[in-house]
């Protein structure tokens, strides 16, 4: 996993991304925070496990099922499985030590 810093790729209203294997910050001083950093770190492993395009298409479909269910942008970004384990976990620093494998699913 490499750390990348660049304003440029994040889109607005994000501070950071992931995209197998690079976490991208958009601000320099968002390297030091930890809670971001594994936020992300989630992501790269759920990126893994489902051999990485499978993620991003997963991913899009069900922001697609979510946002026809509630017709709400952030809502139904927050309401993706993979985010939801992420948010949900972003604080416990050592969650990736214990995390199951395809843990992601229990937030369907």
């Amino acid at each position: 996993m490499f750390i990348v810093t660049s304003q440029y790729l994040i889109p607005k209203g994000y501070a950071s991304m992931a995209i197998f294997p690079f976490i991208i910050i958009g601000r320099l001083e968002d390297r030091r925070n930890k809670v971001l950093i594994n936020h992300e770190s989630i992501h790269i492993r759920q990126q893994m496990e489902l051999l990485v395009i499978g993620f991003f298409i997963w991913y899009g479909l069900e922001y697609l099922i979510r946002l026809c269910q509630i017709w709400d942008h952030q809502k139904a970004y927050r309401k993706i499985s993979f985010e939801a384990e992420a948010y949900a976990n972003e604080s416990q620093v050592g969650f990736l030590q214990h995390r199951d494998f395809w843990n992601f699913i229990k937030y369907l």
